[in-house]
């Protein structure tokens, strides 16, 4: 059919709008285009909408809000403030509007998220003739959602006379893209209510909500059927997204599931899985998933790396962590802030500064992650000098303190004993305009508890403007035990116990603090409390890493196939340190026992096997790093100081609690 000259704008905005709900409604196609962070971005400007969308109405899967605009790279639209200045022309009849127009400035603005600038071009729009337009509504909505504003895309959704499938996308993406879970899920029902059917840009919105919501997968679950009744369930964008919403859900049997049923897969499912395990604590499965990756052809991200480095962390895993960061250079990947965050906290918590250090200073521009990272790093090695003067150079660099800032100083100074310092940099937070969190006080309490200040941790605690946590008791406790103080340690214990009555480290300080007193008799108290309420206590165990195989051990360990010849070692090494001073501390031995029974038994703690069977495994003078899943007792950390000096080794212990360097005896 010929149209008429007079209607040929008319007929283009038709056009447009036909492919443009097209696109977002949607044509299922099996072979995939592009990734799936592709597919979520923004995509269409507004100077080729017609020609781009008409030539390519055939070949677009699904849509989503991300059709209603494209990369500024791309295809350029106009700043913000020419957008601003074009409205003008529109007031004084310069500039012909057209729908066509006006997207052009809704674009503009929701890519450079103005939100001021956003209100301005909605306010003429609604003083126009084309106010009310569904395309354009729509438009609204996605750049109000871009510019960080839910409600008011929220309220231009309610103010349309017609809501489609991109109304109902648009603002459940809004929702899940700006942290708010729970209200992008609570429309699903209207829209379903509505005889919509979800498209595949809806399944990936819902299950990234789902994700950040619901923590054991349920309402996930429930998504997921839904997506196999509507038939997206093996669309491998809509498949990435279950398994990353499983994996968050830390699902990793249903996440695997999903993935083995993934017909095409990309680099965001293996992404997502690695992420998933890293996430659960499973290393070495992230780590056997990353050498899958490889070999079926696909490269790494740097989130790929980012996974790795934090699944490694937890390991404690250096060759690992060495072998992977090697890779990574070798792949052209640059040290970004990003990546080199994630690589210095991996070098920090598998016991090499020296390589956390040079990381740092690699780091060309730093935020202020890297420096609290660094941070963090010399105040778990307890470097209090550095981790000070690390603290006053961002100071000086005129870097944003914020409280993650603030907990690491004071940390440092807990674990230095610099109480001075920590009281000081504690009252400074008001200069920053920074309220101390729960976080804040436990430390404090622990700075003054550590210091043997007892007395003022109480004061300080009665004084504080919050409610004190089960933490903060937790802390006092834990200053109890170390300076054997029952009678606070009972008072603090109790107000723990109140506030969690399912942690067990309350009841276990509690019979420590007893049982080193030599007060038996509250002990066996405490004891049969514990067996009443069920509480157990973990079970004491050590790693070590050596030519990329970790091996673990546990108190009088007799499984390992070298066990006999450690435990050989170990009485030499014995022998040696008593002759250069060393006494068994018998206060760590918590069981109403004869002394002889009472030596043996603190003779073979799990962290004393490990670096038994290190210094027969390991070449001389090499770095001795092991990893305990609790605190290491205080025998152990004397013994490792004879041990050191006598073997003329470093040793590195990593606790739950912070790190402990040994070197030439200190």
């Amino acid at each position: 059919m010929i149209r008429p000259v007079a209607s040929v704008e008319s007929a283009a905005q038709t056009d447009s709008a036909l492919v443009h709900s097209r696109l977002l409604v949607g044509v299922k196609r099996r072979t995939p285009a592009a990734s799936f962070a592709t597919s979520i971005s923004m995509r269409k400007p507004h100077k080729l909408l017609l020609h781009s969308l008409i030539r390519y109405r055939n070949t677009r899967r699904y849509a989503s809000p991300a059709s209603l605009d494209t990369s500024a790279a791309a295809n350029p639209v106009p700043a913000t403030s020419a957008v601003l200045s074009d409205l003008d022309l529109l007031d004084a009849g310069e500039l012909t509007p057209t729908p066509r127009v006006y997207h052009g400035f809704i674009t503009a603005c929701a890519q450079s998220k103005n939100l001021e600038d956003a209100r301005k071009i909605h306010a003429h729009l609604a003083s126009s003739r084309f106010a009310g337009d569904a395309f354009l509504d729509n438009s609204l909505i996605h750049m109000y959602c871009k510019c960080g504003s839910v409600l008011e895309a929220h309220k231009v959704f309610d103010g349309m006379r017609r809501r489609d499938m991109v109304s109902w996308t648009s603002l459940i993406a809004g929702y899940a893209q700006n942290d708010m879970p729970a209200e992008a899920i609570n429309l699903l029902t209207g829209m379903l209510e509505g005889r919509l059917k979800p498209n595949g840009f809806m399944f990936a919105s819902l299950l990234k909500a789902a994700g950040a919501y619901d923590a054991d997968g349920g309402i996930g679950a429930q998504i997921h059927a839904l997506a196999v009744k509507c038939d997206w369930h093996e669309d491998v964008y809509v498949g990435s997204a279950l398994l990353d919403m499983y994996a968050r859900c830390g699902r990793m049997g249903m996440a695997t599931a999903v993935f083995d049923k993934l017909g095409s897969r990309n680099g965001v499912s293996w992404n997502a899985l690695i992420s998933g395990f890293s996430r659960k604590g499973d290393g070495e499965t992230a780590l056997k998933m990353f050498a899958e990756m490889q070999r079926d052809g696909f490269e790494a991200t740097h989130f790929t790396y980012s996974s790795l480095f934090n699944a490694i962390a937890g390991l404690g895993a250096l060759e690992q962590g060495k072998w992977v960061h090697v890779h990574m250079i070798k792949s052209g990947q640059k040290l970004t802030a990003f990546l080199g965050n994630t690589i210095l906290d991996m070098y920090a918590k598998s016991g090499s500064m020296i390589d956390a250090r040079k990381v740092f200073d690699r780091v060309d521009s730093k935020d202020l992650v890297t420096w609290n990272s660094m941070l963090t790093a010399l105040a778990q090695y307890g470097l209090r000098k550095e981790a000070v003067a690390h603290f006053e150079e961002m100071r000086k660099s005129g870097v944003y303190l914020n409280q993650i800032s603030f907990l690491c100083i004071l940390t440092a100074c807990s674990h230095g004993g610099l109480v001075k310092e920590g009281k000081r940099y504690f009252d400074t937070m008001k200069e920053y305009n920074l309220e101390p969190e729960i976080d804040h006080y436990v430390t404090v309490v622990d700075l003054l508890g550590r210091a043997g200040l007892l007395n003022y941790s109480l004061v300080f605690i009665f004084k504080m403007p919050v409610e004190p946590s089960a933490a903060v008791w937790g802390a006092l406790l834990a200053a109890c035990r170390t300076h054997k103080n029952a009678k606070v340690g009972q008072f603090a214990a109790d107000r723990a116990f109140e506030l969690n009555p399912d942690d067990s480290g309350p009841p276990v300080l509690l019979y420590n603090i007893y049982a080193s007193t030599g007060q038996w008799d509250a002990a066996a108290r405490v004891r049969k409390m514990m067996k009443a309420i069920g509480v157990k206590k973990e079970p004491a165990c050590s790693w070590v890493e050596i030519e990329n195989s970790v091996h673990m051990f546990v108190a009088g360990d007799d499984a390992h196939p070298r066990a006999q010849e450690i435990y050989k070692m170990w009485d030499e090494i014995s022998m040696k340190i008593r002759k250069e001073g060393y006494v068994p501390d018998m206060d760590y031995v918590l069981l109403h026992v004869d002394d002889q029974e009472r030596e043996a038994n603190l003779q073979y703690h799990s962290e004393k096997i490990a670096l038994a069977f290190a210094l027969i495994q390991m070449p001389e003078g090499a770095t001795i790093r092991i990893m305990k899943n609790i605190r290491i007792c205080g025998d152990c950390h004397s013994a490792f100081r004879y041990i050191s000096k006598i073997y003329k080794r470093e040793i590195v212990v990593r606790d739950t609690n912070r790190f402990h360097h040994f070197s030439n005896g200190s």
